[in-house]
């Protein structure tokens, strides 16, 4: 049964004074979190190499992370220590991002698609779980719409219902279509700052504005141009999998209009807001965000 769950969040308060919500404290120092999970690199059948982050038992259940546009497997580094061994968890730098492989064309999101199932055929994972972020969300939707028989489940997070008729994605458009080498990092920072609300660590921040500056303006522009046509609400009606919805009641890029769209698009799913986050809410709340996916990835197990 579809079920709306509104989750009331503690709103931690910032200076007044702060720009941005980044929370003096390192990453280190957070409760739980153990040695980073291995970092490795996949050479696929197409010619592309991904970079890649690997934990969990080998027998576990396969759950693959996309991130978000200019992001990498790091996206989900704050998530990965909450999840126990049970979880064969694969983080990956999609194509473009990263240290993963930047070609000059093929970033529309039946090519990140099809590298994820390019990625499984060279893990040799027959089904997996299926997890995205914003860009990554419209990546995963497409990769379950083209591999249906290999999508045990979908969790989306941030995601948009189109690319289109959007103001503020039209806006971040034009400002990358006039990007030049080098990207100026005052974009990068504010790029990066328009995703969160509430704090994360200080040096996780500096984590993702390295990733993000590690983009050539080829791979800023191409995804912009590839996303064009990632209209796939209309189709989603068709799938039958369980999807779990994830939003930041303050996304600024994601509308609630648009959760809503998907909700009912998706006859198998659960919609989940998050009061007080952003449209990064994993970063916000890594801990509720990785206890949400594993109650998910448990009620598939049954």
């Amino acid at each position: 049964m579809k079920s709306v769950v509104f989750l009331t969040l503690f709103v931690v308060v910032l200076s007044a004074g702060s720009s941005a919500q980044i929370a003096q404290f390192p990453l280190a120092e957070i409760p739980g979190v153990p040695a980073k999970p291995q970092v490795k690199f996949a050479q696929l059948e197409n010619g592309i190499t991904l970079e890649y982050a690997e934990q969990g038992d080998l027998s576990g259940i396969p759950v693959i992370f996309l991130h978000g546009y200019s992001d990498s497997w790091r996206s989900f580094e704050l998530n990965l220590p909450f999840l126990p061994s049970s979880i064969h968890a694969f983080s990956l730098s999609q194509r473009g991002h990263g240290d993963s492989d930047k070609p000059g064309h093929g970033y529309s999101t039946k090519n990140f698609a099809d590298d994820v199932a390019a990625f499984m055929d060279k893990m040799r994972l027959k089904k997996a779980i299926i997890v995205g972020h914003s860009m990554g969300s419209s990546n995963a939707r497409q990769f379950a719409l083209s591999h249906p028989g290999r999508t045990m489940g979908l969790v989306i997070i941030g995601s948009l219902a189109s690319f289109k008729n959007n103001p503020t994605i039209t806006e971040l458009e034009g400002m990358v279509a006039k990007l030049e080498e080098p990207v100026d990092s005052d974009f990068i920072h504010a790029f990066q700052r328009s995703t969160i609300i509430r704090p994360i660590p200080e040096d996780y921040y500096g984590t993702i504005v390295k990733e993000s500056q590690k983009l050539p303006v080829h791979v800023w522009q191409g995804v912009t141009h590839g996303w064009k046509d990632a209209n796939l609400a209309e189709r989603l009606s068709h799938l039958r999998i369980p999807v779990l919805i994830l939003w930041g009641e303050k996304d600024n890029f994601a509308p609630q209009a648009d959760q809503f769209l998907l909700y009912n698009s998706l006859r198998n799913s659960k919609l989940e807001i998050y009061k007080g986050t952003g449209h990064a809410l994993h970063w916000e709340e890594p801990q509720r965000f990785a206890n949400d996916l594993l109650e998910f990835v448990n009620e598939i197990k049954k």
